[in-house]
């Protein structure tokens, strides 16, 4: 079943498409033997995949009682905030200048359009990937290269593991304050630009009445979502 060059970048890769399906969920305990079994590969490869998503925040590693897939509170969205919009906001006033190159201001306005016709086409996938490639323009420029392989595991948390239905009028609100951004940019407002992205684009209270209704926060799964019938033998359900 694995074939790929790294065994623990595969076993990540598959525990990865369980989060963003929704087939793993907050609260499912996953057992190690069993899944060892399923996948036909070592628990080193195994363990090594679920540390790497435990320091990503999306599992707790439980002594002698296997995983358990995180729940989602509100103090976990607030502190993601908070790290994210700190960290790109950094970025900004670093490479300021660079994002004020024409080239630049109109690969945003490009990647800012395209957003807004894919999240009013209902095509969550392409939107979150796009929105991604937008932050990653001027995360792309600064010289950290670690910044992204903190960014993007706090970002998949919050937006994409599990994968949600984007509500319409947030990502609105949201590709609105993209164009703020731009706006800043091409005036040379560097505090502005700065604020917009750390203090209103991430910021918590900025967009905390959209949460209840995106995330459920501490429900858990719904008996919508699957029935007991097709939890996999190596998952336990919440």
């Amino acid at each position: 079943m694995i074939n790929h060059v790294s065994l623990r970048q595969a076993v990540y890769a598959f525990l990865c498409d369980q989060l963003q399906s929704g087939a793993l969920a907050p609260g499912d305990r996953i057992c190690l033997n069993s899944l060892s079994e399923h996948l036909g590969v070592s628990k080193t490869p195994l363990r090594d995949a679920l540390i790497q998503l435990e320091v990503e925040g999306f599992v707790t590693i439980l002594a002698r009682r296997g995983v358990e897939v995180r729940r989602l509170t509100l103090q976990d969205i607030r502190e993601s905030y908070q790290i994210v919009g700190a960290l790109e906001g950094a970025v900004i006033r670093e490479v300021f200048e660079a994002l004020r190159d024409e080239t630049v201001l109109r690969r945003l306005e490009s990647l800012n359009e395209e957003q807004r016709g894919a999240v009013t086409r209902g095509e969550y996938d392409r939107y979150y990937h796009l929105n991604l490639a937008f932050h990653d323009v001027f995360l792309d420029l600064s010289g950290n290269r670690s910044l992204k392989q903190i960014v993007h595991p706090l970002k998949q948390r919050l937006y994409d593991f599990p994968r949600r239905r984007y509500l319409i009028e947030w990502e609105m609100q949201h590709l609105g304050e993209h164009g703020q951004f731009i706006d800043h940019l091409r005036q040379g407002r560097r505090q502005e630009a700065v604020q917009i992205i750390r203090d209103v684009h991430w910021g918590f209270e900025s967009h905390r009445k959209y949460f209840t209704g995106f995330y459920r926060l501490e429900e858990g799964r719904s008996s919508q979502d699957v029935s007991p019938e097709t939890s996999p033998p190596w998952m336990q359900r919440a």
